[in-house]
């Protein structure tokens, strides 16, 4: 709730302390039961004043007014000493004059009803908190270590990196780790939004929050219990709903000068009308001004849909940073992309090795591999995973986004790139391996062409799809890579995307956002490295897979906990949708005011029409804002 909105609310509360409290059945809730009371002590009040118990009905009128005041009052004054003018000070200035001008049933009415509002709002926020209470449940309360081949159960918390998890089949994965023995299925559809299941061998990394299916498996921890991927993306969810949007900051903008307005204009009204004529009258009218202007549904109504969209996104997996990246979300055009590990499986493997005479293949493969399990590079693991043998190499160097090259068997060995070697009287194989969507590297020996490897990185099934979902929807694509521009063509081709961009370094991929985002907004997803200046260029910057490269999580604005490009088409309809959920209650609450006001200052509206008219639409204002909580599933996942 923004503060020109002027009620009251308590510090967050602990991720845990949280939960417990929304948990509690309602009719333990004081928050909730207080106004029950007091419109429960009104309406027995009406029921006696029409039966001519004018005085029972008075005093439940006045039980009425106290219990609502007390949820908005004191923290208005609280406010005002501050210096800060809220809307609860105007209910209760509106209230306290009704009181003196005898309309103490008004006064009853107003109390009631802004009261369950308050209460309403206070209730819509805990529901679009429930993305981040469902995540914050996936973690279990204990784990079984394995002590010196005992099994022993300890509280999840209390996990440090180092340990061995035993976890059994049906049991969730306390922390991140690295799989040590067994094999198994994983269920990771709770945090990464994937309905098929992951297979995962010794060696492999897992997530907090999996479920094993099938196998037991013995888990090495590598993350303490209390901070893990699974925290990590709990803490994201928690910063987004405390951070607020432009359009937020816009309805404070607007809410924070039309309060103290409110109140000039009403004490105008009372003292020049009382100067014209019957001060009764216009007093009245002053504090029925008061009412009318309350702009109360247009400081919720923006913070409201936003934390609960942010809190659906979290449900299938696309951890948003913040109100005001959700907001730009909604307004991209264009998508940018990275090729490998985002298109592509990220799972390169050799398809094809080409020598020159006197060269045999698994001679070529080796002296590859001697080089490339001293690389960082992508294809590195997959040319060292195919050569038969891995010779020892000396005086390694290696050039980033070049190659590497090194003594091997008494012989100098320089492999990289076609765009740095010279592929010789390979040049015409090689440009048809990349034809066909291969990445090649040269090997040279002692600075002659000796062979060439192609290594493929087969694209996603779902891309194709995606990518005419996403042209749908009225969003173009782009491919930026680093690869060479054959094998770039080739796999946009597989992919329909029409404007592809290769053989980019980190930094000319930034330059590339730059010019897209000349034409209008543009969203970065990549998942490396060397996406991170990219990501954090672009006006939305996405990470693929929320457990990955950390300085692409940190440069992005979102963060997919998964790698189902599917999430992309998905998540674009989800924050349009809830752009135009913000952009109907930004009018409809300004819509409530400018009818209200004149109706109110001309006399048409008494004070407890006003009241009631104000405080249906404040609630119909929470309700359109809680349909962003709503998600849909995209017709690819249908």
């Amino acid at each position: 709730m923004s503060a020109a909105c002027g009620c009251e609310h308590e510090p967050a509360a602990t991720a845990g302390e949280e939960i417990e409290e929304v948990e509690r059945p309602w009719w333990k809730d004081r928050g909730i039961m207080v106004p029950v009371f007091s419109g429960v002590a009104f309406l027995t009040g009406l029921i006696f004043d029409w039966s001519a118990l004018e005085i029972l009905g008075l005093v439940l009128f006045w039980i009425g007014l106290l219990l609502g005041a007390s949820t908005f009052t004191p923290g208005a004054i609280r406010k005002l000493f501050k210096g800060k003018l809220g809307i609860g000070l105007l209910m209760s200035i509106s209230a306290i004059g009704a009181v003196i001008l005898g309309y103490v049933e008004e006064a009853a009415a107003l109390a009631f009803l802004y009261s369950i509002a308050e209460a309403l709002e206070d209730k819509a926020m805990d529901r679009a908190r429930g993305g981040l209470r469902a995540l914050l449940k996936l973690v279990p309360e204990t784990a079984i270590v394995l002590r010196d081949g005992v099994s022993v159960e300890v509280p999840a918390k209390e996990l440090v990196a180092g340990q061995i998890l035993l976890v059994r089949p049906g049991e969730r994965i306390a922390t991140d780790g690295i799989v040590r023995s067994g094999r198994s299925s994983l269920d990771t559809s709770a945090i990464t939004g994937e309905s098929i299941p992951v297979e995962v061998d010794p060696g492999d990394e897992v997530s907090a929050g999996a479920i094993n299916s099938s196998g037991a498996l013995e888990v090495e921890t590598t993350a303490a219990g209390t901070d893990n991927s699974l925290t990590t993306i709990v803490e994201l969810v928690e910063q987004a709903q405390t951070e607020k949007g432009e359009r937020a900051r816009l309805a404070d903008r607007i809410a924070r000068p039309l309060v103290p307005g409110v109140l000039i204009l009403a004490a105008v009204v009372a003292i020049l009308g009382s100067l014209l004529s019957d001060p009764d009258v216009w007093i009245t009218r002053a504090l029925v001004v008061l009412v009318a202007a309350s702009p109360c549904a247009l400081a919720i109504s923006v913070p409201l849909t936003v934390v609960a969209a942010i809190g659906a996104a979290s449900k299938f997996g696309v951890i948003i940073k913040s109100g005001a990246v959700f907001e730009r979300f909604g307004t991209i055009r264009h998508v940018a992309v990275d090729k490998t590990g985002t298109l592509t499986r990220n799972e390169p493997a050799v398809t094809a090795v080409l020598t020159v005479d006197g060269v045999a293949e698994t001679q070529a493969l080796a002296w590859a591999a001697a080089l490339e399990q001293h690389s960082t590079h992508p294809l590195a693991a997959a040319i060292t995973a195919s050569a038969p043998g891995v010779p020892a190499a000396a005086n390694v160097t290696e050039q980033t986004g070049y190659g590497v090259e090194g003594i091997v068997d008494g012989a100098r060995i320089t492999v990289g790139s076609p765009r740095w070697l010279d592929a010789g009287e390979l040049g015409g194989q090689v440009s048809t391996l990349e034809e066909q969507g291969m990445t090649v590297v040269i090997v040279h020996r002692d600075g002659f062409p000796a062979a060439a490897v192609g290594v493929r990185d087969e694209l996603r099934p779902e891309v194709s799809e995606v990518v005419g979902t996403l042209a749908d929807q009225g969003i173009g694509m782009t491919m930026l890579t680093g690869d060479n521009a054959r094998t770039a063509g080739a796999l946009a081709g597989q992919a329909g995307i029409n404007d592809v961009r290769a053989e980019l370094r980190p930094e000319d991929k930034s330059a590339a956002i730059g010019d897209l985002s000349k034409v209008g907004s543009v969203a970065m997803i990549g998942d490396g490295i060397n996406d991170a200046p990219a990501l954090a260029a672009a006006d939305i910057g996405i990470a693929m897979g929320a457990t990955g490269s950390d300085a692409a999580i940190e440069s992005a604005d979102v963060a997919f906990t998964g790698h189902d490009l599917r999430l992309i088409p998905r998540a674009f309809d989800h924050a349009r949708r809830g752009r135009r959920i913000i952009n109907q209650n930004i009018i409809l609450s300004l819509l409530i005011i400018a009818v209200l006001l004149p109706l109110a200052l001309f006399g048409v509206l008494g004070l407890a029409t006003v009241v009631l008219v104000h405080e249906v639409a404040e609630v119909v204002v929470i309700l359109n804002g809680l349909r962003a909580a709503r998600t849909r599933r995209s017709r690819l996942e249908s």
